[in-house]
Order: structure tokens, then sequence, then C-alpha cells
């Protein structure tokens, strides 16, 4: 397990931003191709690395770009759906990633799995460093001794048990970013450079943001509510 930032990957990333490159089902963007024109668009920007979900999309991205690439795959409907089982995240790692993004809550995985087996499986097989997506400071705790490489924040407010905030829950980067001995990366509802670059200072690794800078639907929707709100 590589827990510094002696990695190049993890040097590669640390203090700057990743940005998320991904749609929703349904969108007119939820297209590959369009996606892998999302990451060259904003690694043009000045991104230092890319995360991005489903095996089409990473393949291409992997394909256009050298950035550092965290990689997950969003399948099923149950309450783990983030590179939900050991055979999504050797899928995941067989585009090209570098890193492989999966949940790493406290709650069951669907193949029966602990965090721990799936993280061990996953550096035996592949190599790649693991991301665990957590919710909570316990979480994050838990996730760092079953050996995930990089904590991210991504969970957090998005699980029954965890705090719900309009922005990002920097008291929990703050936290896990001093008492984690693996770096942590702030990541969910970073909505302005100012809350990334807080995060930073904060402690995390680096940042990553989607919504506010990929996601053209929300963005018009926060423009809309502002004006029918005046």
């Amino acid at each position: 397990m590589t827990s510094t930032t002696a990695h190049p990957v993890l040097a590669a990333i640390h203090g700057r931003l990743v940005v998320s490159c991904q749609a929703y089902p349904g969108e007119p963007m939820r297209d590959p191709d369009t996606m892998r024109r999302v990451a060259e668009a904003v690694a043009a920007g000045g991104a230092a690395g890319i995360r991005a979900q489903g095996l089409a999309d990473l393949r291409r991205i992997r394909a256009a770009l050298d950035l550092p690439l965290i990689g997950l795959w969003k399948d099923g409907d149950g309450d783990v759906f983030i590179t939900p089982t050991l055979d999504h995240a050797l899928a995941v790692a067989e585009t090209g990633a570098d890193i492989v993004a999966l949940d790493g809550t406290r709650r069951p995985r669907p193949d029966g799995r602990t965090l721990a087996e799936t993280v061990k499986a996953v550096h035996e097989r592949t190599g790649r460093l693991v991301m665990a997506d957590v919710s909570t400071y316990e979480e994050g705790v838990a996730a760092a001794e079953a050996g995930a490489d990089i904590v991210g924040t991504t969970l957090a407010g998005y699980t029954p048990y965890s705090r719900a905030e309009p922005g990002p829950d920097l008291e929990l980067v703050a936290a896990l970013s001093r008492d984690l001995p693996v770096p942590v990366i702030a990541e969910g509802r970073i909505h302005t450079p100012e809350q990334a670059a807080e995060a930073v200072r904060l402690g995390a690794h680096a940042v990553v943001v989607g919504t506010a800078i990929t996601h053209p639907t929300s963005i018009t929707r926060w423009f809309v509510a502002a004006l029918q709100d005046r």
C-alpha cells in the first residue's frame, strides 16, 4: 500500500484540482465520447486529474489523456453502487485507471466481501491505488485501516446517517486530513473556488469538483432558482 505523496500519481495531484466528468443516465451528455471531450476541455483548463465513471468513458478518457485518472463504475440500485464488488473494481482497473474508487462506507457490499478483502485483492491483482469514498469520520478511519491508499469525503451527506450540508463537509475534511496516515481527497458539493482552496488549506491532499464544472443542467438550475427567488 502507498500511503504517502511519494507515489507519482499522488504527487501529480497534490494540492491541485481533479475534475469529475460524469453525466447521469438519460441526460443528453450521457455519452462516452461526450465525456471524453469534457475531460479534454477541463484538462485544457489546467485540471491535474480526472475522475470518471463507466468502463466505456474510462477507456475513451484514458486513450485521450495521460493525466491521473480516478475510475469507478456506478452499478445497481442498492445502497452500495460505486464500484460495488471486486469484479467491478477489477474491470475498472483494466481500463487503465490509475486509481480505483469504490464505496468505503460501513454498508454491506453486494458480493459479501469486506472492504479490506476488496482492497487487498485490487492491490494484489492489479497494483492499482484504491480510493475509498466515505461519509463519516469513523468510516474514513476504518477505510485507512482496511488498506485504502486514499480516503475521499465523497459520500458525506449522501448516507442516511451522515451529516447533510448545502456545501462541502469541511469539518470532516479537516478531521480526516489531520488524523489519517493516508491522503484525504475533498469531494462532494464543492461549488466555488473558495471552498476548494479552503479544503486544501485544511489539509486535503487534493480536491475533486464535478457538478460545478461539468454538469450544465445543475448549474442552470442554480441560476434559474436564483432568478425565481429574487
